[in-house]
């Protein structure tokens, strides 16, 4: 297959822009080392992953379910302690921390119109000066 058009891979995938999507993914795959399905040439990944695709022997099924694993999984920090949120050792971070656990753990519930308040100056001190 000398070159490989968006007509060629429309039979294997439901629309364009999952076909952006597998690619991406398959893209991902070639790159984290997986064995391309198709001789792979002198042909950059995104190419491979096209004519992949377009070859039909490709499991588009499972890299669906791969695409969509790839946004399910979250993140975890290693180490808790070395984030700047925690035990920060910067004074005015932990002040700032403080402020925030205090208005989280604060039993009675603030009003927005009352925190806007009190950050707009009042415009009837002013006119007496």
């Amino acid at each position: 297959m000398a070159r490989t058009t968006n007509s060629d891979t429309l039979p294997f995938v439901e629309s364009r822009y999952e076909l952006g999507m597998l690619a991406s993914q398959r893209v991902r795959d070639l790159n984290g080392g997986a064995t391309p399905v198709v001789e792979r040439g002198k042909d950059k990944p995104t190419v491979t992953a096209l004519r992949e695709i377009a070859s039909g022997k490709l499991d588009v099924e499972n890299l669906r379910h791969e695409f969509v694993q790839s946004y399910k999984e979250t993140p975890v920090v290693e180490n808790p302690e070395e984030t700047l949120e925690v035990n920060s050792a910067d004074p005015a971070l932990r002040e700032i921390d403080a402020e925030l656990e205090d208005t989280l753990v604060a039993e009675e519930s603030v009003d927005a119109a009352d925190l806007v308040a009190e950050d707009v100056p009042d415009d009837d001190a002013s006119d007496d000066e």
